[in-house]
């Protein structure tokens, strides 16, 4: 017979105390955080939404907006989220929706984008991460399977770490290993009695790349899965009447269940679900992010309603945005950048150099070339390896975009010629890259 010994000091057990792991580790970003704070992470931008505002009192062209069609400044959208204000005020209206926070403004928008987006029915989500989160949650169970993106938003990797069932990533965008993954799901769903929900994304953030939609769908044929599409990045930029990437390569009809949030393309807060009837009935009572959460309050669901019919009625907003994208995505090519092989709006910029190289380098455009925009880094991407995400958007002016075009070719030859490592090096930008 075995005994448990267990050791007690003064009467309590001894047990490892929480934070300690916490206090000694501050994970692979936060430990960046003493050099970082304030400039390159949690940096505070100030003035009216654009492509030109402030950061610590200097001008600066911002490319790290997900404004894409310049709809957070419009004029008829701040005027609807001041008339929305003065009517409501910013707390209506109280309470979850299947209690008391119902509105007639929210079934309106809900019907508006799903037509918009080709679908029977639509539902409102509080948050787009918060949404994705649930939405997985809710549409399997143990029995089921789900394959995935390796290079899914991170959204989509915490509704996955929710299901309690197998679930399998595949190569970014590889269809060799979706197919060798539904085989692999297919095998397990039949032993288990449940199905398949396959997660993709219509627009891959950080690269750029529209997810392999068409090729996915033509799957079905063989495999019987069920599609969940994350297009974020898609609605409103993608497709003849911005619907998305489903739109833009022609299977809106196939996906099962389409996702998309206001914070990119609607310059809002909030998202929605569309898909068919009886499946937005079912997640309306099963949600359960919005069950127990406070309805979306009416400023943001009327503004939301400006924004859509901005969105759907003026065309030119889109024509505009891709008029720069193809400025400033032909400017880089012909300059020899490699932007990878991005298909939408998103424009990354891959050089090669270590962590500290990447933060005086970014000093240098913000400081003296009065440029602004996003830095990414191990452990995000592999390291020596830095992206520029730069973010171009309807407002930009083709000067915006020469002018960077320049600041550009400056900066890549001073990490080149290791004019950014030996500063690295004579200061205190020294941490292991």
């Amino acid at each position: 017979m075995h005994t448990l010994k267990i050791k007690i000091i003064t009467g309590y057990i001894m047990v490892k105390d929480l934070f300690e792991r916490i206090q000694n580790n501050k994970g692979p970003l936060g430990k960046w955080a003493s050099q970082a704070e304030g400039y390159f992470v949690f940096p505070k931008l100030e003035g009216d939404l654009g492509p030109r505002m402030k950061f610590q009192g200097k001008d600066v062209l911002n490319w790290s907006l997900n404004d894409y069609l310049g709809l957070a400044n419009h004029p008829e959208v701040r005027k609807a989220d001041a008339d929305a204000a003065l009517e409501f005020g910013a707390a209506a209206p109280m309470g979850a929706r299947m209690m008391s926070g119902h509105t007639k403004y929210h079934e309106q928008l809900e019907q508006e984008l799903a037509a918009f987006v080709m679908k029977e029915s639509a539902y409102l989500l509080n948050f787009g991460y918060q949404g994705m989160v649930s939405i997985i949650d809710a549409l399997v169970t143990r029995n089921d399977v789900i394959v995935y993106d390796v290079d899914g938003h991170a959204c989509i990797i915490d509704g996955v770490r929710l299901h309690s069932g197998k679930r399998f990533t595949y190569k970014h965008n590889d269809i060799e290993s979706m197919e060798k993954n539904l085989q692999r799901a297919t095998k397990i769903a039949t032993e288990t009695g449940g199905g398949i929900l396959f997660i993709t994304e219509g627009v891959f953030g950080m690269r750029g790349q529209q997810g392999k939609l068409k090729e996915i769908v033509a799957m079905k044929k063989k495999y019987n899965f069920r599609l969940l599409v994350d297009d974020a990045h898609g609605f409103g930029t993608l497709g003849k009447t911005g619907a998305g990437a489903g739109e833009e390569q022609g299977v809106q009809d196939e996906i099962d269940v389409y996702f998309s949030t206001f914070a990119k393309s609607m310059a809002n807060i909030g998202a929605f679900v569309a898909a068919d009837k009886d499946i937005i009935d079912y997640l309306k009572y099963n949600l359960r992010s919005q069950m127990f959460a406070k309805a979306l309050p009416m400023i943001q669901t009327i503004g939301s309603l400006k924004r859509l019919q901005l969105l759907r009625d003026n065309p030119s907003l889109k024509d505009k945005l891709w008029e720069n994208v193809n400025a400033l995505q032909g400017g880089l090519r012909s300059k020899g950048f490699n932007i990878g092989d991005t298909n939408t709006c998103v424009t990354p910029v891959y050089l090669e150099g270590s962590v500290p190289e990447a933060m005086v380098m970014v000093n240098d455009l913000r400081e003296n070339y009065g440029i602004f925009l996003s830095i990414v880094i191990y452990p995000v991407i592999p390291k020596g390896m830095i992206l520029l995400r730069v973010i171009p958007t309807a407002p930009h002016t083709l000067d915006d975009i020469a002018e960077t075009l320049t600041a550009f070719e400056a900066i890549r030859e001073k990490l080149v010629n290791g004019t950014y490592k030996e500063i690295a090096s004579k200061t205190k930008v020294d941490l292991d890259a």
